[in-house]
């Protein structure tokens, strides 16, 4: 069965950190761009960042850069999100999605049309 698995969510303090993995059963992710995409509670779904698959590139949403990290382990199948300095703003449930792409990702990558998708992991960022 192929799926993706995102865990490392929880509760955090304003100003804390967590790290989300999102785990792949079933395929290999060398040759998939990773998104991490999040919905907050009545609001759309957005885009947060996307790595290719090679892991040379990588993109941010505005409202993450420079706080936000992105990073895989091939070796280990897993694609990375290091959250830093999260605000309340941050609490949403996150998703990891996959796509394969051999060529580089593009700043339309919020809109590719991603082929696997994760459960989610919740995030929230409270005091």
């Amino acid at each position: 069965q192929l799926q993706l698995v995102e865990s490392g969510g929880g509760l955090v303090q304003p100003g804390g950190s967590l790290r989300l993995s999102c785990a792949a059963s079933g395929f290999t992710l060398d040759y998939y761009a990773i998104a991490w995409f999040r919905q907050a509670p009545g609001k759309d779904r957005e885009a947060v960042s996307c790595i290719s698959g090679s892991g040379r590139e990588s993109k941010y949403v505005d409202s993450v850069k420079g706080r936000f990290t992105i990073s895989r382990d091939n070796a280990k199948n897993t694609v990375y999100l290091q959250m830093n300095s999260l605000t309340p703003d941050d609490t949403a449930v996150y998703y990891c999605a996959a796509l394969w792409r051999t060529s580089r990702i593009d700043s339309s990558w919020p809109k590719y049309e991603y082929k696997y998708w994760g459960q989610g992991t919740g995030v929230t960022v409270s005091s």
